[in-house]
């Protein structure tokens, strides 16, 4: 049998006769299911805003106690455990990357075994027992070293008793179990309220775009109580109560979710999305060499009907995408009636590898925007040092200036649906005023004026230090010259990220396979920590390639500050961000959204003729 190399997607051979390694086909893969898995009877009692809102608290209070622990864990590890800065850095940077980077486990975890509830479950109690272990390090004198004459002066100089060996390895397992916890949460939150839609509704999209939205105003909030009501309670009454607020939201946020048990639409665990990966990939090699056009052929394998081969998972079109992975599929006389899966694989399966592989280019180009907000976080402090903290008579602490971004977001998001979209609409013509590529690119490409105000921004800060005698005085503030110069450069990162990321977690959702919903969501998270990693290495770049030892030339970014040339660094991140943002546009005008490939394969088949008994 020849297939025509135009039309060949629609010859499909279907199979009653299959036995895979995720048992019989399944009907209708995304419809919902309660917790014992058996169908719902009536959905009108379940899902909706009212399941959604009792989803939102355990993300809420997850973004409270990350954002809580990495603004206090370094001051902590310092006053109380007495370890040097650096080190304390390192441990609280090596806690971002891993619950930043593992999230990918936590989605695997819930699309392939556990469901996205059970996931949430077991990851937020262990969460919940970690915060417990950190707040008894801070509040029982056996987990610490002993505090007394050591005042600020024997901190300085390192002469406090340091923190005993076990007593280390202590905070260091519940802080780094803690990140794992998090893993676990984050990719399967927004997953599984997005599940409590119903998607054959015709008010789908727009439901889906403001839970996407009022979700990412919820991690908003509790990243705005972090640097601000958290940072409050351990200046007036000790690490002990600040760590422990974060225990108590989060054991609140926890007996909410479980209370809101039987209102959940659950979605069923696929298998494991990496066996059928691997299927696809071993199949497509053992068959490399055979042709499309060879007289054995029968044509491209797949389950009749609306049957689906993969647990929670609709059938999905055969698309043109890596036509090298359709060998996979290729179903040949001498396979017989029933072939290995890791032979032959269904269209579906061959399917969702190509959306796994079509996906990453999208939050790939998100990395530099994540590197930004990390670099942001760390370099501003450091210019906010430096700068007039007042606000009349009020004095705000340093370690709150992090809160900005928080707020401009969340009043962004407060008129994202009477200011932007009525406007972008008439412009665009889009319902939603933008579509979620768009949003993303508009994301990326404020940005990009974020971090080049900052570069100018800079530029004036340290030519006024030099002028005005500070520049060998960086620990001293200037009063003249206020810090909320820096609140530009806060809310145009603020706003970049409302768009970038929201429309991010959004596309990443509606883009993904059924059954790696999570893995999707995970990418948003993966990138988040590889943009701390990417932060890291350019830091490390830029330190080496411009400090000078021999002509006594420090680097860019120089311990003192007015004589370092951040300016540069910021400017660097630019052209950087730049091209970033070209290769986005690239990215962004060669994918096509799933609807619109289903679209085309529809047409295609209609425009077949009829083939000739």
């Amino acid at each position: 049998m020849e297939i025509p190399g135009r039309n060949w997607k629609c010859f499909f051979i279907e199979s009653e006769n299959r036995r895979t390694a995720f048992g019989r086909g399944y009907i209708g893969g995304t419809t919902p299911v309660n917790i014992h898995g058996k169908p719902i009877a009536d959905l009108s009692k379940t899902g909706g805003w009212i399941a959604a809102f009792f989803i939102f608290g355990n993300e809420m209070a997850e973004r409270m106690a990350y954002f809580g622990l990495s603004v206090n864990m370094v001051a902590f590890m310092f006053y109380v455990m007495h370890r040097p800065f650096s080190s304390s850095s390192n441990v609280v940077n090596n806690f971002l990357r891993i619950s930043q980077a593992s999230s990918v486990l936590g989605g695997f975890l819930a699309d392939a075994y556990l469901g996205r509830y059970w996931t949430i479950a077991i990851f937020t109690t262990v969460y919940l027992a970690c915060l417990i272990g950190i707040t008894l390090c801070a509040s029982m004198k056996i987990f610490m070293p002993n505090q007394d004459q050591c005042d600020q002066l024997s901190l300085l100089l390192g002469s406090c008793e340091p923190a005993k060996p076990w007593q280390m390895v202590y905070i260091y397992t519940v802080l780094y179990i803690t990140a794992f916890g998090a893993a676990g949460i984050r990719p399967c939150v927004s997953s599984f309220g997005a599940d409590q839609f119903d998607e054959r509704s015709r008010d789908y999209k727009s439901l889906l775009d403001r839970f996407f939205n009022f979700f990412y105003l919820c991690v908003t909030i509790g990243a705005i109580v972090a640097f601000t009501l958290v940072v409050y309670i351990r200046m007036e009454h000790g690490w002990g109560a600040a760590f422990g607020s974060l225990a108590i939201a989060m054991g609140m946020s926890n007996m909410i979710f479980f209370a809101g048990t039987p209102l959940y639409r659950h979605r069923l665990p696929g298998g494991s999305p990496l066996t059928r990966v691997a299927q696809v990939l071993v199949a497509a090699f053992k068959k490399r060499h055979v042709p499309f056009t060879r007289s054995e052929l029968v044509g491209l394998y797949e389950l009749p009907g609306r049957q689906s081969a993969i647990k929670g998972s609709g059938k999905i079109p055969h698309t043109d995408d890596f036509r090298c992975l359709d060998k996979a599929a290729l179903k040949l006389k001498e396979e017989g009636g029933n072939p290995s899966p890791w032979r032959l694989c269904t269209v579906t399966q061959v399917e969702e590898v190509k959306i796994l592989m079509k996906l990453i280019p999208i939050p790939a180009c998100t990395i530099m925007l994540n590197a930004i907000l990390t670099e942001f976080l760390t370099l501003s402090i450091q210019q906010a040092y430096t700068l007039n903290t007042h606000m009349g008579k009020l004095k705000l602490p340093i370690t709150c200036m992090p809160v900005f971004p928080g707020l401009s977001i969340f009043l962004i998001l407060c008129l994202y649906y009477s200011v932007f979209v009525p406007i972008s609409r008439r412009i665009t013509g889009h319902p939603h005023g933008a579509s979620q590529l768009q949003r993303v690119g508009i994301g990326l490409f404020i940005s990009i004026l974020s971090v080049a105000w900052a570069g100018v921004f800079e530029r004036f800060r340290r030519g006024y230090a030099v002028t005005h005698g500070y520049e060998f005085n960086f620990l001293t503030p200037m009063p003249d010259l206020s810090a909320y110069w820096l609140l530009i450069q806060y809310c145009l990162i603020g706003i970049a990220e409302v768009f970038s990321i929201v429309g991010l977690l959004e596309f990443l959702y509606e883009e993904a396979p059924d059954a790696m919903k999570s893995i999707g969501s995970a990418y948003a998270a993966l990138s988040g920590g590889l943009g701390c990693f990417v932060a890291s290495i350019i830091n490390s770049i830029v330190k080496s390639a411009t400090r000078n030892p021999e002509n006594k030339q420090q680097s860019w970014l120089s311990q003192n500050i007015n004589q370092a040339k951040f300016d540069y660094f910021y400017w660097l991140l630019t052209v950087l961000s730049i091209i970033n943002f070209c290769i986005f546009l690239y990215s962004a005008h060669r994918y096509k959204y799933r609807t619109e490939q289903n679209f085309e394969v529809s047409e295609n088949k209609q425009n077949i003729p009829a083939e000739d008994s």
